[in-house]
């Protein structure tokens, strides 16, 4: 068994995947903007992940813009049998580097076009819609006229499964309503777990749950506090935030992003970290601790 089976699987759009895959999104240069500094070692790192055992890749032709989907195209096809890549549309980047809505039913279809001719694809295994009603956080807004959009895109045979990005329960609840959501990717972590609720209703019904920013927005205490416990298991503290979202729920799918061959290493090693059940109480109590 190599290290990343020992994440375990679950199905996405159909697909089984390994639980551990990976995010394209540091392919792309500072901020997400332009080409990378070395565009060998970013195709090198993609190439690895597949020598690894990865079959799910998470991307978006925003990302740079267009800059990750052209490397993913020029390093990985034709893609290999089994491998998920899961794309998101619902915004635009400004010439400032700036993440812009793009809601309407021109800009989305438009977007999934993009996607297959960057990605040299004839159909999109999973996309997802990202809604922006606040770039920083889910913020309640129908999603319906949105969604129907790309709804109508799959009937065409472009996109195969969808998704949903940055939304409330309320708004997973409206898409489950109007089209089949095969996973939803919002920011938690062992830090942050508004979604705890939402993780558990998602897996009692077989869909993915995607975290992203697994090490995103803790403060000084917590970071302390995953150093600790990483310090006395001889792991990183990305290895452990990693190992704790696996051990979560079953339903959790990852996709830790990196542009170093050697960290990505890293992160697929979090499989065989192995969290003892007082690291596991200490993790769980992270979310509660707030500077004095």
């Amino acid at each position: 068994m190599s290290s990343i089976d020992k994440s375990g699987t679950f199905t996405l759009g159909g697909r089984t995947v390994e639980r551990l895959g990976y995010g394209a999104m540091q392919l792309a240069g500072p901020c997400v903007f332009g080409p990378p500094k070395d565009h060998n070692a970013a195709m090198a790192v993609l190439r690895e992940a597949i020598d690894s055992g990865v079959n799910h890749i998470d991307t978006s032709d925003f990302y740079g813009p267009h800059v990750t989907n052209q490397i993913i195209r020029e390093a990985l096809h034709p893609y290999p049998d089994g491998l998920v890549i899961v794309t998101k549309i619902g915004a635009r980047r400004g010439a400032d580097k700036s993440w812009i809505p793009a809601f309407s039913p021109e800009e989305l279809t438009q977007a999934v076009h993009d996607n297959l001719r960057n990605l040299g694809a004839d159909a999109i295994d999973v996309v997802n819609l990202r809604c922006m009603f606040d770039p920083h956080r889910p913020a309640e807004g129908s999603i319906e006229a949105p969604l129907s959009v790309l709804a109508d895109l799959q009937r065409q045979g472009l996109v195969r499964h969808i998704g949903l990005s940055h939304v409330t329960p309320t708004q997973v609840a409206e898409g489950r309503r109007i089209c089949e959501i095969v996973c939803v990717q919002n920011y938690y972590n062992v830090a942050h777990r508004d979604d705890d609720a939402l993780i558990d209703d998602l897996a009692h019904d077989g869909i993915a749950y995607v975290p992203y920013f697994p090490l995103g927005g803790f403060n000084p205490l917590q970071s302390s506090s995953l150093d600790a416990v990483a310090k006395r298991l001889g792991a990183t503290s990305m290895q452990v935030a990693l190992a704790w979202l696996l051990r979560r729920s079953p339903n959790i799918l990852l996709i830790p992003g990196t542009s170093s061959v050697e960290h990505l290493r890293e992160n697929l090693a979090a499989a065989e970290c192995v969290l003892p059940e007082d690291s596991i109480k200490e993790l769980d109590h992270v979310a509660s601790i707030v500077p004095a």
